[in-house]
């Protein structure tokens, strides 16, 4: 079950990715036809990796608090990916199998970025994550809602 602390916090980060998703929503409107250049590709990978790094300090949040076991080690950040895709016996999983497989390209793109020049990002990498960002955002924010909400059904029933 989660503590008021705990939904307080995955709820913030839940705020700050769709202010995210606002404060951007029209560098993320890139016409079919266009290639960005440098700097427009800069802001873009920007904004994916801050997306997927709020995906993941929920997903943290929910490792740390909720399950009692943070994956370390130098792929962490993959075991985490695929621990709240998991149901564990605290709590069912935090996202479908479906979503899971659309956050993927996204946690791979945030290792990308943190590790390269940003302009050695190319558009063709990027392209079908930006365009696919506000229906993922969408629809993790659904699975994470069906979550909270199951959470919520259980503490008021007690169970």
């Amino acid at each position: 079950m989660l503590d008021e602390r705990t939904r307080a916090h995955i709820e913030r980060e839940l705020e700050q990715i769709a202010r995210l998703m606002s404060d951007y929503r029209e560098l993320l409107t890139v016409p079919n036809a266009h290639d960005p250049g440098l700097i427009d590709r800069t802001a873009l990978g920007a904004v994916l990796q801050s997306f997927y790094n709020g995906v993941e300090a929920i997903f943290q949040t929910i490792a740390k608090r909720v399950d009692q076991d943070m994956p370390a080690g130098a792929d962490w950040h993959r075991q985490l990916w695929m621990q709240m895709a998991q149901a564990t016996s605290v709590r069912p999983p935090l996202i479908t199998p479906a979503m899971a497989d659309q956050l993927e390209p996204y946690l791979g793109f945030r290792h990308l970025a943190r590790h390269t020049y940003s302009f050695t990002l190319e558009w063709s990498r990027m392209r079908d994550l930006v365009r696919d960002l506000a229906s993922v955002w969408e629809r993790f924010r659904a699975d994470l809602q069906a979550f909270l909400d199951q959470q919520k059904e259980q503490e008021d029933s007690g169970t």
